[in-house]
């Protein structure tokens, strides 16, 4: 089913442009880090922060970010 753009929300609307505009930036300058090597050191540390952030050792949980930031 086609929905015009009369028929959208504005939220509807903002997502499209949103993810048209990112889809375009990204057809244009493409990934600056692509072929780039991640050195053993950073990788390391990620997955450490990974391993943390599941064990709820890091982190803040997403709803209590939405609240402190009144984003509700």
């Amino acid at each position: 089913m086609s929905v015009t753009v009369a028929q959208m929300s504005r939220d509807e609307l903002k997502e499209i442009i949103a993810l048209t505009v990112e889809q375009k930036l990204l057809e244009m300058l493409g990934d600056p880090d692509e072929g780039l090597e991640l050195r053993k050191s950073v990788r390391d540390r990620l997955l450490r922060q990974k391993k943390a952030v599941a064990a709820g050792e890091r982190g803040e949980p997403f709803e209590d970010v939405v609240r402190r930031l009144g984003l509700e």
